[in-house]
């Protein structure tokens, strides 16, 4: 399994802005995200006729982009920082 306990925990802990526990802020949820997008993306690079899983790599796409315009509009400070912490393109 691609993405254990410890990972999302790392990847919270780096991330979120209340430690390994904050699971719920916009930065934690983009970055976890982030992570499953990439894993996705290696995965249809090789299994390119995998259908269901590109469908679930749009979904997440469009969470994380939902969840970017969230913080865009909230905080815009918070959002510019997430993006080049992540290396996001926009």
């Amino acid at each position: 399994m691609y993405l254990n306990k410890e990972k999302k925990q790392e990847i919270f802990g780096q991330y979120g802005k209340g430690g390994a526990t904050d699971t719920g802020s916009p930065e934690s949820q983009i970055a976890l995200f982030s992570y499953r997008i990439k894993h996705l993306t290696e995965h249809l690079k090789k299994n390119h006729k995998d259908h269901s899983t590109a469908r679930s790599l749009t979904k997440l796409v469009g969470k994380r982009r939902a969840l970017l315009n969230y913080l865009y509009d909230r905080d815009i400070e918070r959002y510019r920082a997430i993006v080049k912490a992540l290396g996001l393109r926009r």
